[in-house]
């Protein structure tokens, strides 16, 4: 077999970077069984593992960079498996030999140099701020308002920010953002195997919230939301994290968020892998959503930890994925299935895939796909 890297070189990089659990896995096969690839095409986990063990990666495996890292293998395995380490741990040895997919190289090279994956100017992330006038985070302010890369430059999705932002203006927040000192939280690279790009944006983001101050930090991302929680403390950068969704539960707790508007829609909620399965917030979005008057909520075929991902993590939103391997077209049609009229999640990368699920699924049905934060504006 043609490898990267010679046998034990290889495995012991996996396993210094992935640990010891590599040993743990006794094959048996439940992390393929449960692995949503499976519903579209052949893909082994199992087998993969196996390959690691032994330090086997074949020169150009376009499985290892296939992996969504949605975690529904890690939290089936019965030996506590950290597979999509592993995953990871391989991808970092793959990079070293510049075996990336080519969009995936252009994505780390931008996020290196202008800390966004498009390769977009710094001065243009807050463009989506427009008329909001909101203000730039000082250290009289109490919230940092992180709105993570897509919704700050993706033409369609700004208005997740704007929403957000909205929201936090009528609920009377002390907020503000920090606009072009942002950069990209990290996790996309981290999860590719870049680790030193992952550092260099981390470290980039550290460094600008302890000079402006920041202590606390509500973001729209999960990703964003898994990364400064789970990630940044290792680097020193220790911050209260919260995601829109978990804050807007706190108000309507404490009866501070009231609805004024019906929404008279069938709803269905879709939990983000890194807010679900990686997080264990299944709650605060659905308690959001049962507030709104004449919204009747709804909930996937699969839902809560057994919800399928849309596609986007593990850097997947960076990489092409082939037409009739798109798990978020199956997720799509069950809505339409179901009889929903609108789709609602709390991930821009789910958002993205979900729009362009449905200008591909085509069935002479219209579903809306919203984000939470964009449908609370319309009721408050």
């Amino acid at each position: 077999m043609e490898t990267v890297a010679p046998f034990k070189e290889a495995a012991d990089a996996i396993k210094e970077a992935g640990g010891e659990e590599l040993k743990l896995c006794f094959q048996c096969g439940l992390c393929t069984a449960s692995c949503p690839w499976n519903l579209v095409r052949t893909f082994l986990p199992h087998k993969m593992i196996r390959q690691a063990q032994f330090g086997l990666l074949e020169l150009e495996e376009e499985e290892w960079w296939l992996c969504t890292t949605c975690n529904m293998c890690v939290s089936r395995c019965p030996r506590g498996v950290g597979i999509t380490d592993i995953i990871r741990a391989a991808r970092t040895i793959m990079i070293e030999y510049r075996m990336a997919p080519e969009s995936l190289r252009v994505t780390m090279a931008s996020l290196g140099s202008v800390g966004n994956p498009w390769g977009e100017e710094r001065e243009k992330r807050a463009n989506w701020v427009r008329d909001l006038e909101v203000k730039t985070f000082t250290k009289d302010n109490k919230l940092l308002y992180f709105p993570g890369c897509v919704p700050a430059y993706d033409p369609e999705l700004g208005s997740i920010a704007r929403a957000t932002a909205s929201i936090l203006q009528k609920t009377k927040a002390d907020f503000g953002i920090l606009g072009s000192k942002e950069s990209c939280c990290g996790e996309s690279v981290r999860k590719a195997g870049n680790d030193s790009v992952f550092e260099h944006l981390a470290k980039s983001n550290i460094e600008t919230f302890n000079e402006s101050g920041v202590k606390d930090i509500v973001v729209s991302s999960p990703h964003c939301y898994t990364t400064f929680k789970d990630e940044y403390p290792q680097l020193e950068g220790n911050f209260n994290v919260t995601h829109f969704t978990q804050y807007l539960a706190k108000l309507v707790d404490k009866g501070k968020l009231k609805f004024k508007n019906k929404l008279n829609k069938k709803v269905i909620y879709h939990d983000p892998c890194y807010l679900g399965r990686h997080q264990d917030v299944y709650d605060e979005p659905r308690k959001v959503l049962k507030n709104i008057p004449g919204l009747e909520l709804m909930d996937e075929v699969d839902s809560r930890e057994n919800s399928l991902c849309c596609g986007g993590g593990g850097s997947r939103i960076f990489m092409e994925t082939k037409k009739g391997e798109r798990f978020s077209d199956i997720l799509v049609e069950q809505a339409i299935e179901m009889g929903a009229e609108m789709l609602a999640t709390a991930c821009p990368y789910c958002i993205l895939n979900f729009k362009d699920s449905v200008l591909t699924v085509n069935k002479g049905d219209t579903l809306e796909i919203k984000d939470i934060s964009e449908i609370v504006q319309e009721v408050i």
